[in-house]
């Protein structure tokens, strides 16, 4: 199993528009942050969790010519955004691309993409098989995938256990079924937006409580603000086994 991370930046990116911080103003790419998703690769398999704004570039980046899938953790813009460029995608596989995410959240991607979805659209538009899930594990590929069930605020969102591995982020609070269903990992990634608490995020100090009970052999951090430090100062800081992902990071 491979994850790659695609992006790893919260939803203005960093650097962010008009800011000269010391994060932003980095030379460093690993400061350079898109908007979070990952690639997981299961043997010939590849998964993708979220297609937000920077979705085309990532997919460029990642030299991507096929996906199995797109897992949908859920329907804010920076999740959804780049639903419209698996049009490249259907060019290179000649064929439509399976999306997956539960009722509320596909209806999310229905009124952002009507288009997509009318029975006379429009033959340009996207090719997207739109699969509602429930908390129910499914297969793709014969691959056991398991919805896990996390808070954003006051917003249910998933995400998703793949064997040993899992990928959680926009959690403020992750319920204690949840937690249960999250033991015994290999690798954890668990957004940490910053020092400061936030409302629907967790802080770096909130995410390591997490990681605490949790007791995973490797965390990654991801969905990371330009108020969480510059990679290069901070990352020796996290404890041991615990480090901040960065775009392009491979984990094997």
């Amino acid at each position: 199993m491979k994850l790659t991370f695609l992006g790893t930046g919260t939803s203005t990116g960093v650097p962010v528009i008009g800011c000269q911080c010391k994060r932003c103003m980095s030379a460093d790419p690993r400061d350079k942050r898109l908007r979070a998703s990952a690639l997981w690769e299961i043997g010939d398999t590849k998964i993708v969790v979220d297609a937000g704004p920077d979705f085309r570039m990532q997919m460029i980046n990642a030299q991507c010519r096929h996906v199995d899938a797109i897992l949908i953790t859920h329907r804010h813009y920076d999740h959804i955004g780049g639903l419209d460029d698996v049009r490249g995608l259907n060019y290179s596989m000649h064929a439509p691309l399976n999306v997956y995410a539960e009722k509320f959240h596909a209806d999310g991607i229905m009124q952002m993409y009507p288009y997509v979805f009318e029975v006379n659209k429009y033959p340009g538009a996207p090719n997207i098989n739109l699969n509602v899930i429930t908390s129910e594990p499914f297969e793709i590929n014969g691959i056991k995938v398991e919805p896990i069930r996390v808070m954003h605020a006051k917003m249910p969102i998933f995400g998703y256990r793949i064997g040993d591995w899992a990928y959680i982020t926009d959690a403020s609070k992750i319920p204690a079924e949840s937690m249960e269903k999250l033991r015994g990992l290999d690798v954890l990634v668990l957004n940490a937006l910053r020092h400061e608490p936030h409302m629907s995020h967790f802080s770096i100090s909130q995410a390591l409580e997490v990681v605490e009970e949790l007791k995973p052999r490797r965390t990654y951090f991801t969905h990371i603000n330009h108020d969480f430090g510059n990679y290069a100062e901070y990352n020796h800081q996290l404890p041991d086994g615990v480090e901040m992902s960065y775009d392009g990071l491979v984990v094997e």
